[in-house]
């Protein structure tokens, strides 16, 4: 999934329309034309009034963020994890040799340099020598090395092992420098090295699902984990020895709060100093002079889309017929409308609107309730005993929907989806089930009927680990077990290719055959509505977001709420 962009005019007024701030000055963040905007204008968000300080002040240390979550981290060991509470403190205590930077162009981070070698089929990488383990180790090839064989390891259970399975050799050449071949051109290869670097003389030999290392990581990151409060919030601290500098920050907390409405009332009390907001919370319930003053909002296109995916060995779903009279049941723009209040986009797939592998030929599933009941006639669904719900071979036609608890905005779209399908005669149970308990019990197991669920997009438009028929297991991304040989073939090719738009070709028939399949149900892309207590200094949003110099955030002394005793 990517975010690499064809060449566009952009204008000022498409900059203020796609990510603005409350005081209407805007820059593009959603990176609906990235090309065209690395050569157009950034607009960096201003802070709020009052709020910045004076141009001579410098950055100092101290001070805490306090941060909202709706889910617990399951495993902070990288790669054995899926879920986005665990990987958004993971990226704060690991380093990786490569990273993107504030622009999304690939810079070395743990790695001194890096080179690209005989057509893409060769990595060379020098790692910087300077970089320590929070336990005082250095950090060399050897954990690099030990990392590869570890996602390479069969008995690993990690999702991740596609990107390293790829790789001919691995080779090192000095405590500090390590070579990587391909038989041919992979598209993701530096992509792969923007992964974790795992610490061998940690976790060599042990059995990694049960490691102390998955509530205790050994990092080399910005910050280390100092304390884990199960149910409760997790504490970060800055890591002296962390070979950029040291974070401005003293502390970052993670506060596990599962329902937004209790999230957004701490918001307001003064007990967080940032959040996700709902579309009403930003546009209902945070303006006026004190927000002004006292806090940032941002505004623009996320990186995620939000499906209904079915589970395929499910009797009802195995028919495509099924699935494509379910899909055409649904409203998505009344869901966009009702749910989002307009804050957000339907899509056709699993790309970005208006980037380049996203498949602009295909339109988003249409309702048409008469066409959907056809469909499920011609499957044998009936209303052969009048009570309103179809039914074949005595069985009627009601299933349920699985939601993570907390997250409004998928729970009032299951609500809106039921309804739909009611008129349709079809019966929807909804069930909602704690986060961590949702992907290990049943994401992971395939215990579900169907599911409402988002994929984050990343920058590279394979979708291997997803859709490929090798995934369909256990543990696996493919989680809703679709297999389509064409698919695969198309995957591998396009996974092996560097020209883009042979990529794009074969990447818009993957989303031809997956628009007519429907193993997902593609509902919409929402914008992403992030509000920021104005205190926090060196927020600098660019095409990367807001987070990617979280490390370089900083309070004036005088506005620092903690302060924490050496």
């Amino acid at each position: 999934m990517s975010l690499v962009f064809k060449g566009a005019q952009v204008c000022y007024d498409y900059f203020r329309e796609n990510f603005y701030n409350e005081q209407g000055i805007g820059m593009k963040k959603n990176l609906l034309a990235f090309w065209a905007a690395l050569g157009a204008l950034l607009c960096l968000l201003s802070p709020y009034a009052g709020a910045a300080p004076s141009p001579a002040e410098e950055p100092v240390y101290g001070g805490r963020i306090l941060m909202g979550t709706i889910g617990e981290p399951s495993n902070l060991i990288p790669y054995l994890s899926s879920d986005s509470a665990s990987q958004e403190i993971v990226d704060l205590l690991y380093v990786a040799p490569l990273k993107y930077d504030k622009d999304l162009q690939i810079v070395p981070w743990a790695a001194k340099s890096y080179e690209v070698l005989d057509g893409g089929r060769l990595l060379r990488f020098v790692l910087r020598d300077d970089i320590r383990w929070e336990d005082g180790v250095p950090l060399t090839a050897d954990d690099v090395e030990f990392t590869y064989k570890t996602m390479i390891d069969p008995k690993t259970p990690t999702a991740y092992s596609g990107d390293f399975l790829a790789i001919e050799s691995f080779r090192k050449t000095g405590r500090f420098s390590f070579e990587v071949r391909y038989e041919k051109p992979f598209a993701r290869s530096l992509m792969t090295w923007m992964g974790a670097i795992l610490p061998k003389h940690v976790l060599e030999g042990q059995d990694l699902m049960n490691s102390p290392a998955a509530r205790k990581p050994v990092g080399a990151g910005p910050f280390r984990l100092l304390k884990w409060e199960a149910g409760s919030m997790l504490t970060l601290g800055a890591s002296d020895t962390y070979f950029e500098g040291r974070p401005n920050l003293d502390e970052a907390v993670y506060r596990i709060i599962p329902d937004p409405a209790t999230m957004f009332l701490e918001l307001k009390a003064g007990r967080l100093d940032m959040m996700s907001l709902s579309p009403l919370q930003y546009l209902r319930q945070t303006s006026g002079p004190q927000w002004d003053r006292d806090w940032r909002k941002y505004r623009y296109l996320s990186f995620s889309y939000t499906f209904l995916g079915f589970n395929l060995s499910h009797p009802f779903f195995k028919d495509v017929r099924v699935r494509r009279a379910v899909s055409m049941a649904i409203d998505r723009q009344s869901i966009i409308d009702g749910v989002l209040l307009g804050q957000g986009v339907p899509t056709v797939g699993p790309y970005k609107p208006g980037t380049w592998a996203y498949n602009d030929t295909l339109s988003p599933v249409r309702q048409d309730v008469d066409e959907a009941r056809k469909l499920l006639a011609e499957a044998g669904w009936r209303d052969t005993d009048g009570d309103g719900l179809l039914d074949r071979d005595g069985q009627p036609f009601v299933f349920t929907i699985l939601v993570n608890q907390g997250n409004t905005a998928r729970i009032n779209t299951a609500i809106i989806i039921q309804s739909q399908l009611k008129a349709l005669g079809i019966g929807v149970h909804i069930r909602t089930v704690e986060w961590a308990a949702f992907i290990k019990e049943f994401v992971n197991k395939g215990r579900f009927d169907a599911l409402i669920l988002a994929w984050t997009i990343t920058l590279d438009p394979d979708i291997y680990d997803v859709w490929h028929s090798s995934r369909a297991k256990p543990g696996g991304l493919n989680f809703t077990g679709y297999r389509n040989a064409e698919v695969d073939a198309l995957l591998v090719e396009a996974r092996s290719l560097t020209d883009q738009s042979r990529r794009k070709e074969l990447y818009d028939r993957v989303q031809e055959i997956l628009d007519a399949e429907q193993p997902y149900c593609f509902l919409y892309v929402p914008y992403a509505l992030p509000i920021l207590q104005a205190r926090f200094q060196g927020v600098k949003p660019a095409l990367n977001g807001i987070m990617y110099n979280f490390d370089r955030w900083w309070v004036p002394k005088d506005l620092q709420r903690y302060r924490v005793q050496p």
